[in-house]
């Protein structure tokens, strides 16, 4: 099974302060996708420069030309179907068919409450992505939309010409639960996972990588119970946030090491953060750009 990698560039820099020279990097170093994290703010991050996801990648798509470029993800906590899917339609056309839209439930970080929201539940962060999805799925497809649901509205929403990729752009879902298994194996080109949470601060990258098959399997029956091969799908591991996250990035073997138990597991792309240093991604710019160009030669 081939495997891919890709990195994720977190929307630190201006773009005329560097900004733009690592999507560039990130295209000529072979990555198969550059992704950003869509967050108002985020975790250590939150009082330094962050910029918004949406502008980031546009700009990152008038300056690439090959690179696929997305979302690592984007949730309901700040978004809107509506709105969301016509600034999709619209970067998927300035890319020229190039967007991914990593996508799940989000979670109780700052996004959750920066409008000025109580912080949902996980019940009712579920209940929101259970309806925004198809909404959205809906509004990327249809050249006119209406809906009246528990949260969110449409009133002949439009679309038009649609996306250049059809019938729209990948989606790629975040999910652990049974309620966002059902919902990637129904709507998602794509399955996202960063591993078991549980097990980052004590557990080992070996029960982290039972954890990874026990969720592959999870996904495979979700899959098997609307009559859809699980093969259909790509699996994503979005990495920093298994036990020993450094680990695997000291050294091209160790990472080589790393990607060829998940390959095994039946992974088809591996994430890595582009370094930032002073912070919980920093690693050797050498090492990373060895590991971009001579991991996948070593795995055949």
């Amino acid at each position: 099974m081939t495997l891919r990698l890709s990195t994720v560039i977190l929307p630190v820099n201006r773009w005329h302060e560097g900004g733009r020279e690592r999507w560039q990097r990130a295209e000529e170093l072979g990555f198969h996708t550059a992704y950003t994290y869509d967050h108002l703010s985020w975790r250590t991050f939150r009082d330094g420069p962050w910029f918004g996801a949406l502008p980031t990648l546009t700009a990152a798509a008038t300056a690439t030309e090959r690179l696929r470029l997305g979302t690592l993800v984007t949730s309901p906590n700040f978004r809107h179907p509506v709105t969301l899917a016509k600034d999709l339609m619209s970067l998927d056309d300035i890319s020229g068919g190039r967007i991914t839209l990593g996508i799940g439930a989000g979670g109780n970080g700052f996004d959750a409450t920066a409008l000025g929201q109580e912080a949902w539940t996980p019940k009712e962060r579920a209940d929101h992505f259970g309806e925004f999805l198809p909404l959205l799925d809906r509004l990327l497809t249809e050249e006119s939309v209406s809906h009246r649901g528990a949260h969110y509205s449409a009133d002949e929403a439009r679309n038009i010409p649609g996306c250049v990729q059809r019938p729209r752009l990948p989606f790629a879902v975040a999910a652990t639960g049974p309620r966002g298994m059902k919902l990637a194996a129904w709507h998602g080109q794509a399955w996202v996972t960063t591993g078991d949470p549980k097990l980052f601060e004590e557990g080992t990258q070996e029960q982290s990588v039972e954890a990874i098959r026990g969720q592959i399997g999870k996904l495979g029956k979700a899959c098997a119970d609307i009559g859809r091969d699980v093969a259909e799908l790509d699996k994503i591991l979005l990495t920093g946030f298994t036990p020993e996250p450094g680990r695997p990035l000291k050294s091209l073997d160790a990472f080589v090491d790393f990607a060829g138990k998940h390959q095994e597991l039946g992974i088809t792309e591996i994430v890595v953060h582009w370094p930032i240093p002073d912070s919980d991604f920093a690693m050797d710019q050498q090492v990373f750009e060895q590991i971009a160009t001579e991991t996948l030669a070593q795995l055949g």
